[in-house]
């Protein structure tokens, strides 16, 4: 049967296109308990160096404003799978393992772009000449609290790790919204299906969970490894472990993660497929990675947001974390000649993990 209501339309487009959920919510209603908690979180300081959060705080309260789209009537928020079968990751080259999923592969947010701006476009055409149809197609570039719409548009509801989890498809999405003054039906929201269950929160390997459903994004690895641009806190560095960019502990153990782990996505992706560069550079590489390098490796990826001087000094962590003297010499170099001093001191104190480890085996050898 061919659609023939303008959500039904809309719906049928987002699902073409491959998109695995879509949800309407009200845009003329702004947020309420969802503005406070942001509010509370940057007053808390817990946005530490992203300073973006801190900006334009009333435009994220509402979607009809200036700030967005005056007139906005409706939300459509989408969500695409990014996640990978168990199977399809075991293949990884090593060092993609110690990189975050939605990262492995390249930079989602061009193509992720192109799809909404084709689902914009249509809802365009759904106007009236009296009333004509106005849409802004959003993804990352916008002050918004996407989590809150996508809860408000029934596409998923927020868990105890503070992420969208969409029914039958897990929370290894990425989201995306086209703002519209068109009215459409809402959909309801899902009731919170978390339970008891604690997983996420148990997991975390610098307990960075306030409390279910609050992170303080100062103690996580994903900030600390991608965002933060000064040295990460010693007393943290253990907990980074092997991970060079990101975390997906929280989300590998939470149980509506694992039916679509075993599932390969239809028609599948290869976007999201590790980069055979991960295949060919190593973590000795990175700590001593020179402009020219990084220019060459930062093209299509989404691991460039970590800087050159970023992965140096997480590469220093990892490779202190691991523990092996075959690493010494590269660490020793970058601790005596690298140009940032964030990386010479990770190499410092990654030579001297390294080395109290090996008298520490000796002398229970």
């Amino acid at each position: 049967m061919r659609p023939s209501s303008p959500k039904e339309r809309i719906v049928a487009e987002a699902r073409r296109l491959g998109f695995d959920a879509v949800g309407v919510g009200r845009a003329d209603l702004p947020l309420d308990a969802d503005f406070d908690r942001y509010e509370a979180f940057v007053d808390d300081g817990m946005h530490g160096g992203m300073s973006w959060l801190a900006a334009s705080r009333e435009a994220r309260r509402a979607l009809d404003s200036d700030h967005i789209l005056l007139g906005a009537k409706s939300v459509i928020c989408v969500a695409r799978r990014y996640g990978r079968t168990e199977d399809e990751e075991r293949a990884d080259p090593a060092l993609a393992r110690s990189i975050a999923r939605y990262a492995r592969g390249r930079d989602y947010h061009n193509g992720l772009r192109k799809k909404l701006r084709k689902i914009a476009r249509l809802v365009r055409t759904l106007g009236t000449a009296e009333e004509p149809a106005q849409a802004r197609p959003m993804c990352d570039d916008a002050p918004v609290l996407e989590r809150a719409w996508a809860a408000r548009a029934g596409l998923g509801f927020v868990g105890k790790n503070g992420l969208i989890i969409v029914p039958g498809v897990g929370s290894l999405v990425l989201l995306g919204e086209v703002v519209t003054t068109l009215v459409l039906e809402p959909d309801p929201p899902i009731p919170e299906r978390c339970g008891a269950c604690t997983r996420c929160l148990d997991v975390c390997p610098t307990k960075a969970f306030v409390k279910p459903f609050v992170l303080d994004p100062r103690l996580c690895v994903a900030y600390l490894t991608i965002e933060h641009r000064e040295a990460i806190p010693e007393p943290l560095r253990e907990g980074i472990g092997d991970r060079l960019f990101g975390c997906d502990d929280c989300q590998t153990v939470c149980p509506f993660n694992a039916s679509s782990r075993q599932k390969p996505r239809a028609g599948g992706d290869a976007r999201f497929e590790a980069d055979p560069r991960w295949a060919t550079t190593s973590l000795r590489d990175l700590v001593v990675l020179d402009e020219p390098a990084y220019a060459r490796l930062r093209e299509g990826t989404p691991v460039a947001r970590a800087t050159r001087i970023g992965l140096a000094r997480n590469a220093a962590v990892v490779l202190g974390n691991r523990g092996s003297s075959d690493d010494l010499e590269t660490l020793e170099t970058a601790r005596r000649g690298h140009d940032a001093d964030i990386v010479r001191e990770a190499a410092g104190w990654a030579v001297t993990r390294i080395e109290e480890r090996a008298r520490d085996a000796a002398k229970e050898g």
